[in-house]
């Protein structure tokens, strides 16, 4: 166990479960998760938090769940995922001229550079909620992934900017403050996710990431090691079920039982002469239901919400098989079956399923390898970068917790395969690269092993 590392909280606030997820890294740089509680969501539609009052109590719920499973933690700080519709973001460019010219360029003045651009024009009522170096430029070198060392007398960088409704973001800080936490800092989802499915050489490669939740799904698109564009979708699980309730006139309960249980996203995989029988309410006749009209429902709505995928990618000049890495779908919603093959028929790019369980150490229990969790995951290899990044800001002592027995696997898989790669962990954590990269993106994703069994999916 490795104590010397601090305990980070993910709180992942859905529209449909609201999940606290603890967890610190171990010695070869996987998490291991410490405590784990869930709860229904109630107050938050669309990915934002309508009633405070509402959330705080599924917070708490989600909270005490988390001590049932580990009664030894000490929960303050939170890392907290932010989605919703007012969501925007926005390209920028900012340089400086340094001072100190003959000395080379230190960490210090990037993050003066990044620190600058909070003061960029944005409308009123939204609030800057990140600003992501993407390319530095120093002097005439352009396309520089990272300038710490070089020497010139003006470095820049495009930024990608993220904004949100300053309401939405209140609301979200006020049910976590109101449920006894902190937040740390709020994190765009999609960045999160991504940063708990996808590796470096995803990255490299050109990918997007695409997260289906309960009230939105969230766009990260990655490419030549940048996060080109972000966006968030308003359409996502809920709706689904939302249109089989009202297509078929079943109960929402029933509608969401039926998705998960019986649907399917392509409507040429459906059996035609497969029914299910819904009971009747009140004495009334059962229902039949077509299993084919259950699947057209879905693919109706999944269509349209990978038609806003496909745009997106037009809107920045990636769509034409430029992303060589394809689509990664994650969240709940990406379990559905077929899911992939109508994502490949729409966008025209190859598709699997993301899973956070790479970033996972073994003995990890089951259920939160689920795409479900990958926002919450996300959370805290976010919290891990902001270590890395600020050490100096985190220099407390840690209590020892230990991971108790409930969140551990019953057979858990050999340690012995992981410890052959100590030593190239080792030497990528020495590799000071760009400490950030989304915020600071950095050793969440570099920190991965290459390890045969965990590149299967």
């Amino acid at each position: 166990m490795n104590n010397e590392q601090p305990i980070i909280v993910g709180l992942d606030i859905g529209t449909t479960k609201i999940a606290v997820i603890a967890g610190r890294k171990n010695e070869f740089g996987k998490l291991e998760i410490l405590g784990f509680g869930r709860a229904n969501s109630n107050g938050v539609k669309h990915g934002q938090v309508l009633n405070i009052d509402e959330t705080i109590k599924a917070i708490k719920t989600a909270l005490e769940n988390c001590f049932a499973s580990n009664p030894d933690l000490d929960i303050n700080e939170v890392y907290v995922g932010i989605a919703g519709h007012h969501i925007k973001s926005l390209q920028t460019r900012g340089d400086i001229v340094r001072q100190t010219t003959e000395e080379e360029i230190t960490q210090r003045e990037i993050d003066q550079l990044v620190a600058d651009q909070y003061k960029t024009y944005i409308p009123a009522g939204d609030q800057i909620i990140d600003v992501i170096p993407q390319e530095f430029t120093v002097d005439n070198f352009q396309n520089i992934p990272n300038p710490i060392g070089y020497g010139g007398v003006k470095v820049g960088a495009n930024f990608h900017i993220i904004t949100g409704d300053k309401n939405a973001i209140r609301n979200i800080n006020r049910s976590v403050e109101k449920s006894g936490l902190y937040t740390k800092d709020l994190v765009l989802q999609p960045l999160a996710s991504a940063s708990a499915v996808m590796g470096q050489e995803d990255m490299e490669a050109g990918v997007a990431i695409v997260d289906i939740g309960g009230g939105t799904t969230d766009l990260a698109v990655f490419y030549e090691g940048i996060l080109k564009h972000t966006a968030v979708i308003p359409f996502a699980g809920e709706n689904i079920t939302n249109d089989i309730k009202t297509g078929l006139g079943v109960l929402k309960t029933q509608a969401e039982q039926m998705k998960v249980q019986f649907g399917s996203a392509l409507s040429n995989e459906a059996k035609a002469n497969a029914y299910i029988t819904i009971p009747g309410l009140r004495g009334m006749p059962a229902k039949e239901i077509s299993v084919k009209n259950l699947a057209n429902i879905i693919q109706a709505r999944m269509s349209e919400i990978m038609d806003f995928v496909t745009y997106h990618l037009k809107q920045v000049g990636l769509d034409n098989k430029a992303l060589n890495g394809g689509v990664i779908l994650t969240g709940g919603g990406s379990q559905l079956k077929h899911l992939i093959q109508l994502t490949e028929y729409v966008t025209g790019l190859n598709a699997r399923i993301g899973l956070p369980n790479e970033h996972l150490a073994v003995g990890h229990i089951e259920d939160l390898t689920k795409p479900t969790y990958s926002t919450c995951i996300g959370l805290i290899l976010k919290g891990y970068d902001d270590y890395e990044h600020n050490r100096k800001q985190f220099e407390k002592e840690f209590r020892k917790v230990d991971v108790p027995d409930g969140l551990k696997r019953s057979h858990p898989e050999q340690e012995e395969a992981v410890s052959e790669e100590e030593v190239g962990v080792e030497q990528v954590k020495q590799r000071k690269g760009l400490n950030n990269f989304w915020g600071k993106f950095k050793d969440g994703i570099i920190d991965l092993f290459k390890e045969e069994e965990d590149h299967h999916l």
